[in-house]
C-alpha cells in the first residue's frame, strides 16, 4: 500500500478515472450493437452520427486506439450504406 499522501490521491484518481472510462466504453459498445442490429435505413442514418461521435471521443481520450475507432466507424458506415441500397 502507498505511504505518501500524493500516492494515495493518485490511487483514488486512477480508480475514479477507470470506472468513468469503463462506463463510457460500455455505453459505446452497447450503441454499436444497437446500430448493427438496426434494419431500418432511416433510423440507422439518424443514429450513425451519434455513434461516430462517441467513438471519436473515446479515441481522443485514449480509451480506445484511434485505429480501432476508425475501423469501427468504417464498418458501421458500410453497414448503414448497405441498408440504404437494399
Amino acid at each position: 500500500m502507498a505511504n505518501h499522501k500524493s500516492a494515495l490521491k493518485r490511487i483514488r484518481q486512477n480508480s475514479k478515472r477507470r470506472s468513468h472510462n469503463r462506463f463510457y466504453h460500455k455505453v459505446a459498445r452497447t450503441n454499436i450493437k444497437k446500430l448493427r442490429m438496426t434494419e431500418d435505413p432511416e433510423t440507422a442514418k439518424k443514429y450513425l452520427p451519434k455513434v461516430v461521435s462517441m467513438l471519436d471521443k473515446l479515441a481522443k481520450r485514449g480509451i480506445i486506439h484511434k485505429n480501432k475507432a476508425a475501423n469501427l466507424k468504417s464498418k458501421l458506415m458500410r453497414h448503414v450504406n448497405a441498408l440504404s441500397k437494399a
